[in-house]
């Protein structure tokens, strides 16, 4: 069993405070994704970890046993990094077989792991190659091999497919989202891209200014975000979030209003006044003509993306996506710089503490029965 206990987390560099006490579990097996902008603490909570970095304070188990403060070879972990850190002077074979080397391993069981790894990855043909004559993803694999070959309890990744162009990165997600699920390893993946996390992960920990904000599958995050910065950052394109004024059920801002519903609001206990609201784009329709429930946008730009299109509109001075299928939406195309009608749907909205940034209100049409998840 190879579970993470993290509690009371903490790292400081100085009077820099890069991780804030911070307590998760990983289960055993599970894929896990550290989510968040650069610099908000993800890749520091990883290196502790690992033990390449040691923290100021609080404790990290792994498979039960306090690791807090040994040493990285200590903790049978294996580790990848952004950049493929290979031996370029050391053949493909090479590379995969120094960490067995290190460990003692008899050539035997050195040939034997390298050609199980090898063929797992799909590298056999380019085991006797200079890592100099391989493709970036070819690179990649091996690095990853070096990884897997020292049969750790537990794989660390800190973004390791970010710098491959986009074919490659769509391809790798799905092979290291197949790869984890057949070795069944504990595995924690450090990204800033929301759609890495949101396709292959098991949980996903969004971690804003070294803290963690939300701990859950991705579609939870995503239907139920815990914050405004989460209900933000999570999502392509990211959710509208304007100022709104709340006068009984209509929810009014600067060039915007949506009509919400009494009992929704009542169930919240959200009275009048004035709150964040967030809508995503795809819950929004265009219009050509007014009507109750719509209000006016003029339409700054259009980006066609095949089976969808992406408008944007100027509201209250800020850029206002909407997101909508061609065959509902195609007909707009020409219309930059006119005004246009947009409907936001009343079960899709969100209202957020001004504050805090913490949900007040999940979407209607998200909420689920108490007891349920």
């Amino acid at each position: 069993m190879a579970d993470i206990q993290v509690n009371s987390l903490r790292r400081t560099f100085g009077t820099f405070v890069a991780v804030e006490n911070i307590d998760f579990h990983i289960r055993d097996g599970e894929f896990v994704f550290f989510l968040g902008p650069s610099g908000c603490g993800k890749t520091t909570t990883l290196r502790m970890i690992a033990g390449l970095l040691m923290p100021s304070s609080g404790r990290i188990d792994i498979g039960g046993r306090n690791v807090t403060y040994l040493k990285p070879r200590d903790r049978n972990v294996g580790m990848v990094f952004q950049s493929n850190v290979l031996y370029h002077h050391l053949s493909v074979y090479e590379n995969l077989a120094y960490p067995l080397k290190v460990l003692g391993m008899s050539r035997a069981q050195v040939n034997a792991k390298v050609e199980e790894v090898a063929k797992l990855l799909q590298i056999q043909d380019v085991l006797k190659r200079s890592t100099e004559r391989l493709s970036a993803g070819q690179a990649q694999r091996v690095a990853i091999g070096r990884m897997l070959v020292r049969d750790a309890d537990v794989f660390l990744m800190d973004e390791p497919i970010s710098h491959l162009d986009a074919k490659l990165r769509a391809h790798m997600r799905v092979e290291l989202r197949h790869l984890q699920k057949e070795l069944n390893r504990t595995t924690v993946f450090v990204s800033h891209d929301q759609l890495e996390a949101m396709s292959m992960a098991d949980r996903i920990a969004v971690i804003n200014e070294g803290q963690v904000l939300q701990f859950a599958p991705p579609q939870e995050i995503f239907d139920r975000p815990a914050t405004e910065f989460v209900a933000g950052f999570v999502g392509e394109p990211h959710m509208n979030i304007l100022d709104v004024h709340l006068d009984g059920t209509k929810a009014t801002g600067d060039g915007f209003a949506v009509a919400v519903d009494a009992n929704w609001l009542s169930r919240n206990r959200i009275r009048s006044g004035h709150w964040r609201l967030g809508v995503r784009p795809e819950h929004i329709s265009i219009h050509d003509a007014p009507a109750q429930g719509r209000f006016p946008a003029r339409l700054f730009a259009v980006e066609t993306m095949g089976a969808e299109n992406l408008f944007s509109f100027k509201i209250g001075g800020m850029d206002f996506k909407v997101r909508a299928t061609t065959q509902d939406s195609d007909q707009y195309l020409d219309a930059v710089d006119e005004v246009l009608y947009l409907r936001a749907s009343p079960e899709r909205v969100y209202l957020f503490d001004l504050s805090s940034g913490k949900t007040l209100a999940q979407a209607s049409a998200t909420e689920v029965k108490e007891g349920l998840s």
